[in-house]
């Protein structure tokens, strides 16, 4: 990841934690920890890394369901698309059970496989409300985000 951030950096720091927010996987919360570790305050990577995780998220709800439809017909894609899939419905049920609030909770805890991406796939999943999934994924985002500000803070103070 940090070869990445180097790649992306020739173009600012700003500019790479924004894009590398946007990666599916590594997300804010991967971001908002290279951003503190760069020198970055963290009122300026809490905003640059929360935009940057939340751009692709509506279209990511609206169009998960048929991306993975997709992509499960194309030989080469077929077993990941398959297996996210499966991934997703074993998950599904935890959000299910208490909906907007389980989809919160879900984004909120910084825990590999969850996040963003995974929940805007697990709403389109469920056909959750658009607009109501996306609300629970932001509030999700900025707990998170919140979560790893004070993690990467803590941890880069203990070593400065």
């Amino acid at each position: 990841m940090e070869g990445l951030f180097a790649i992306l950096d020739t173009a600012g720091h700003e500019v790479a934690l924004f894009l590398i927010s946007m990666i599916p996987l590594i997300e804010l919360r991967g971001a908002v920890p290279l951003g503190i570790a760069a020198g970055l305050p963290w009122w300026e990577v809490l905003p640059l890394c929360y935009l940057g995780n939340l751009l692709p998220i509506p279209f990511v709800i609206l169009f998960a369901e048929r991306l993975l439809d997709w992509l499960s017909r194309l030989p080469l894609f077929r077993k990941p698309a398959n297996w996210y899939r499966k991934k997703l419905n074993g998950k599904k049920a935890k959000v299910t059970r208490y909906a907007r609030l389980g989809l919160f909770l879900f984004v909120a805890v910084p825990i590999p496989g969850t996040g963003a991406w995974s929940g805007a796939a697990i709403a389109a999943l469920l056909k959750m409300p658009p607009l109501r999934a996306f609300f629970s994924i932001a509030c999700g985002v900025v707990t998170a985000g919140l979560i790893m500000a004070l993690a990467s803070t803590g941890v880069v103070s203990l070593f400065s």
